[in-house]
């Protein structure tokens, strides 16, 4: 997947704080108490889980966009924004930023096409354990189970058009980049 949330990924560039993870835990505390009724295991979950995919998310778009530690926050945030939105960047001088930004989805973007077989066997082997737990498994883990399959047949069916969406908006936001990087601009003779 392409970490579409953007600014809301913990440590991509842009990130508006933890608060944006508060959803992510809760429903990953949720499918812990549904499935085992332990609060406690909740709470564990809810405290621990969510920064691990907060930090392979960072990593991940620091290796797909080195360039995003030159800049500070306020300028990582422009080029995402202006990227993700398929908008000119309003400072020419970031233009290379998102050019590279740009070239880090797709790069990224293409990786996850290779992994999406794996999706399509992950989701069937859940319907097939879905299945089984409709007919062995107490109800919280019979819940627990069927949750899984629409997350993860709504993830196969939405996220490829969300990211065609924003691969088309990276290329338009690319486009115009390259057309006003100051480089590429006659001199002044001011």
């Amino acid at each position: 997947m392409i970490p579409v949330s953007g600014p809301a990924v913990a440590g991509e560039p842009g990130a508006q704080g933890a608060g944006h993870r508060a959803p992510r835990r809760r429903l990953f505390g949720a499918f812990v108490l549904v499935e085992s009724g332990s609060s406690v295991g909740a709470a564990v979950v809810f405290l621990i889980l969510s920064p691990f995919h907060g930090i392979r998310s960072a990593r991940r778009m620091g290796r797909a966009w080195p360039g995003a530690g030159d800049l500070n926050s306020a300028d990582r945030a422009a080029v995402v924004c202006a990227t993700r939105r398929g908008e000119a960047i309003d400072d020419p001088l970031l233009a290379p930023a998102v050019v590279e930004y740009a070239d880090g989805l797709s790069r990224v973007a293409e990786e996850d096409r290779l992994r999406r077989p794996l999706v399509l066997l992950v989701t069937a082997l859940a319907i097939v354990l879905a299945g089984y737990d409709t007919l062995t498994a107490p109800t919280g883990v019979l819940v627990a189970s069927w949750l899984v399959v629409v997350l993860l047949l709504a993830d196969f069916v939405w996220w490829p058009g969300r990211r065609s969406r924003v691969l088309t908006r990276a290329e338009r936001a690319r486009a115009l980049a390259l057309s006003a990087r100051p480089e590429d601009r006659p001199a002044s003779d001011s």
